[in-house]
């Protein structure tokens, strides 16, 4: 089997290194810069606690080396959301007819709405802008992924794995597939809790339903998730906005059975945990802000859902990113 890594950072690295250790796929990567060169003088590198485990990877550059890799078995995805649209364009050498593309990434998906009354076919302006990414890559491609797994690039090419082995898999339009099946296998058998779902746009919407208000708000205060939630007034405001995005839920299909203080108390057991919002306006680098936040919005007012603390939530994390240069102005 091929299995092509875009974007080898934290999530990228620990799923091309456990890949590649099974024996089982040969694994190559597409990288830039200093992780590019990393790779291909040390090949994959994951630190869990004192432990490090290494396997040899093909590193190419996307816009160079592409087209070496030729027609690969699956593309697993790996960029933060600012970064697609730039790769989705540059992945086409990698994808054949049967080629399964996995976005292993934070928030709500370009593919989301895909069919549902009424966005119809109508790309979500947030995270597919003119509905390039969707003109790219071939909605019968993409399998759908929720990445339960923590993980840091301490230094290019190395991942630090915090904590998590969770990946959730399923087809965008709902059902267990035989490729589902056989992908999730490979996976548990690289070390994964590989889990083969029956509805995966339920499961992305749980994790969002957590990471929409968490991420921006760490990322404003600077306060870890523990700090974030003992504060009343801040939880509070954390829990209207989560309604909300609940109520967005319900009209789609995805509904939401618990409580925001009953997702508080998941989120708690983390203890003092920097979100991966927080560690990427600490490391300077862009905020995923619209699969998280904006797209949220966007589907509040396409369904005629007033969202007014989701939009105090989005006016305030965008200006703080567009004063610390980490979003478009």
């Amino acid at each position: 089997m091929k299995v092509a890594i875009v974007g080898a950072g934290a999530i990228g690295g620990l799923i091309g290194t456990k890949l590649a250790a099974t024996g089982e796929a040969q694994v190559s990567a597409l990288a830039r810069g200093a992780t590019l060169a990393a790779l291909r003088e040390r090949g994959w590198r994951v630190k869990q606690g004192e432990s490090l485990a290494a396997a040899p990877v093909a590193a190419a550059h996307p816009l160079e080396d592409a087209a070496k890799l030729g027609v690969q078995d699956v593309v697993v995805i790996a960029v933060k959301g600012p970064a697609l649209t730039q790769v989705a364009a540059s992945i086409g050498p990698l994808l054949g007819p049967d080629t399964i593309v996995l976005p292993a990434m934070n928030g709500v998906p370009w593919w989301f709405c895909k069919g549902i009354a009424p966005f119809g076919d109508e790309p979500l302006t947030s995270v597919d802008p003119g509905g390039a990414i969707g003109a790219a890559i071939p909605l019968a491609n993409v399998v759908g992924c929720v990445v339960h797994a923590s993980a840091a690039t301490p230094e290019p090419g190395l991942v630090d794995h915090k904590m998590g082995r969770g990946l959730i898999l399923g087809e965008p339009g709902g059902g267990v597939s035989e490729r589902v099946q056989k992908l999730a296998a490979l996976l548990e058998r690289a070390g994964f809790e590989a889990k083969a779902s029956e509805n995966v746009r339920q499961d992305i919407w749980y994790k969002l339903w957590g990471n929409l208000t968490m991420n921006p708000v760490s990322a404003i205060t600077g306060a870890t998730i523990d700090r974030v939630l003992d504060d009343p007034l801040v939880r509070a405001f954390c829990s209207a906005a989560m309604t909300e995005a609940a109520t967005i839920g319900g009209k789609i299909g995805c509904v939401i059975d618990q409580s925001p203080e009953d997702r508080h108390a998941v989120t708690a057991k983390l203890g003092a945990f920097k979100t991966s919002m927080l560690q990427d306006v600490e490391a300077g680098r862009p905020i995923e802000l619209n699969a998280l936040v904006s797209v949220v919005r966007e589907m509040g007012q396409k369904l005629s859902i007033a969202t007014p603390n989701i939009d105090a939530l989005l006016g305030l994390a965008r200006l703080f990113g567009r004063v610390k240069g980490l979003y478009p102005q």
